[in-house]
């Protein structure tokens, strides 16, 4: 990509179809079709939007949500499946690159799993959260290195957290070190209030400065009604207000629109990739600005898994049972 790139980018802030995968999942179709009416190359969506995220878990103890947590198996996305065909041939119809957030099944397990389709529609990663923060460990599984990626797309390289995985500096600065030029993050919005609000600016906003990248931040929003649907407790329907705060930030930690604080909607900007050499020039924090002789991120990007083949192969003799009468 050269200097002169400029890449349109849509940050989608949207509510999800409660307990329904088939619901959100038209709701995503139809915003991808009005980003890219608007023009936009890049279609950013919460956390785990599709069911839904789990709130139950922010709010019940965990000998009550078995069946909150079991009708969330129900509605996960399974990958590959129809919703991510349905999603992919909406990337490749409009041409846009999109990721967006699942609560993936795989077997008998849940992940927060982050997708991203190319404009073609090829699903270019699929990454799973590496660390579930507090409550949302009785939840999903642990993912692994191997989606600590940054990827090249028809707009440019791509990398993508969720929520407090931002507050892992290695897991940040291994993107980094890849030269993400376009950093998409994503949150559940609708939780803890205005301090989240604050936390998530303050967040994305260092991420951007440090990095030299664009910041592309979706988050989710419950409306008033649906937070009733998920509590009938006032005070804990308290906990599940604010929290949103849907942004694009420049490489130079500037907003590049007005941020979404409240309800739907979609936030558009035009990313100029110039800015980024304009910021690396006085701080490339994986480039002039860094020491290595110093300072190193060892990463493992292994794929885990609990079932490894052996390439050994034993001899014979090991595995003869001794004659115990000689």
């Amino acid at each position: 990509m050269t200097d002169a790139h400029i890449v349109r980018a849509a940050a989608v802030q949207i509510s999800p179809v409660l307990f329904s995968r088939d619901g959100t999942t038209e709701k995503v179709l139809d915003a991808i079709a009005s980003a890219a009416k608007s023009g936009a190359q890049l279609v950013v969506f919460p956390e785990t939007l599709i069911p839904y995220y789990p709130y139950f878990s922010f709010i019940q103890p965990p000998v009550l949500m078995g069946k909150e947590h079991m009708r969330l198996y129900e509605e996960a996305v399974i990958v590959p499946s129809p919703v991510t065909d349905a999603i992919a041939r909406a990337a490749r119809s409009y041409g846009v690159v999109v990721v967006v957030g699942v609560n993936e099944r795989d077997n008998g397990s849940l992940y927060n799993t982050q997708l991203v389709f190319d404009a073609n529609g090829t699903l270019v990663l699929k990454r799973r959260k590496i660390t579930p923060t507090y409550h949302e460990r009785m939840v999903w599984g642990q993912g692994d290195g191997a989606g600590l990626k940054a990827i090249d797309t028809a707009i440019g390289k791509l990398g993508v957290l969720a929520c407090w995985e931002h507050y892992n500096p290695l897991a940040r600065y291994a993107l980094m070190a890849q030269h993400e030029q376009i950093h998409c993050s994503q949150f559940p919005g609708s939780m803890v209030g205005q301090i989240f609000t604050d936390q998530i600016e303050v967040t994305i906003r260092h991420h951007a400065l440090e990095a030299g990248c664009f910041v592309v931040n979706a988050t989710g929003w419950l409306s008033p009604e649906q937070v009733a649907q998920i509590t009938s407790d006032e005070k804990l329907q308290k906990v599940l207000t604010g929290g949103c705060n849907t942004a694009i930030i420049s490489p130079e930690g500037n907003h590049l629109c007005p941020p979404i604080l409240e309800g739907e909607g979609i936030a558009i900007a035009d990313l100029d990739f110039s800015l980024i050499t304009k910021r690396k020039r006085m701080m490339d924090s994986v480039g002039h600005y860094a020491r290595p002789d110093l300072l190193q991120l060892q990463a493992n990007f292994d794929t885990q898994t609990v079932l490894k083949e052996s390439l050994e192969v034993q001899p014979a003799e090991q595995f003869l049972i001794p004659n115990l009468n000689e």
